[in-house]
């Protein structure tokens, strides 16, 4: 369905660490309504798996997608990078048919 890189999951595992959540929580992967384009990603932790969620495990980590947010992300990799540049989590989506010029949202 989507997929985690190594770098992403080394990354969202120390997070989760951190604050003591690796073992209860995943990250939330959601496409909701808005921005330029008409969607955009949220990324959070959840410790909640409702009915209609797919989970992902992803080494340690685990990802949790609802049903609408799933149709959007097929073939979805999610990456961390971290150099001089840039920072974060960026979000290749296949599935996007454009984007906005400040790379927040997408129309899919």
């Amino acid at each position: 369905m989507i997929q985690i890189t190594e770098s992403a999951q080394k990354r969202l595992e120390s997070l989760l660490d951190e604050d003591g959540k690796l073992a209860t929580h995943g990250l939330r992967m959601k496409v909701v309504g808005g921005g330029c384009s008409g969607l955009r990603y949220e990324l959070s932790f959840d410790d909640e798996l409702r009915e209609t969620d797919s989970e992902i495990v992803a080494g340690p980590v685990k990802v949790i997608l609802d049903e609408k947010s799933a149709l959007y992300l097929v073939g979805t990799t999610l990456d961390f990078v971290d150099t001089l540049q840039e920072s974060g989590f960026k979000i290749q989506n296949p599935n996007a048919t454009s984007t906005c010029g400040c790379g927040d949202s997408f129309a899919a």
